[in-house]
């Protein structure tokens, strides 16, 4: 009887989301043999990777017509504005065309946050904010092109759940099993 194993990977910035290539990869961090990433998050994001052996469960997580809810905490370089975050929410407008509405929500820092490997860039006389933002699509950096497109440029981007999937306490390039 086939058994899914269904992982969470807590993904340190920098690390490529893929077992193998060059660099540092999700190789260097999970033992676990014949699963896979379901989705991907870039070299320069952090927090949750659902990975599996379950092909279609992989489909289901990473392909935008099952509509899986990602949720991202974001550090946005300035003070937001409530018509940017208006605009996130109805949707914005990309080289690849309009987003879908995004559920987005200004939050205070994270207490929980962890330090990155690499810190943002800090300017002295420019704020930075933080946002909550839940998208059901998957477009190429989408989130990082839509914060940007709005005038406020990611500085930070966490996930923190995928559908059902929470990051909780998994440690930074820890992994558990759900």
């Amino acid at each position: 009887m086939f058994m899914a194993k269904i992982i969470g990977f807590n993904k340190p910035f920098g690390v490529i989301c893929q077992f193998s290539g060059d660099g540092d990869t999700l190789a260097n961090y999970v033992d676990i043999p014949d699963i896979y990433p379901a989705g991907r998050l870039d070299k320069d994001s952090e927090g949750l990777v659902i990975l599996t052996n379950d092909g279609n469960l992989q489909n289901r997580v990473s392909n935008p017509k099952y509509k899986k809810i990602k949720t991202y905490i974001v550090q946005v370089e300035g003070d937001i504005s409530e018509s940017a975050t208006s605009a996130l929410e109805v949707g914005v407008q990309l080289k690849d065309g309009i987003t879908k509405p995004a559920g987005i929500k200004k939050i205070k820092e994270p207490d929980w946050l962890w330090d990155r490997s690499t810190p943002i860039r800090i300017r002295k006389n420019i704020p930075t904010s933080w946002i909550e933002v839940s998208i059901s699509e998957g477009k190429n950096r989408q989130v990082r092109r839509m914060t940007a497109s709005v005038g406020f440029p990611t500085l930070r981007l966490i996930r923190i759940k995928v559908d059902r999937w929470k990051l909780g306490n998994i440690k930074v390039g820890s992994y558990v099993s759900f």
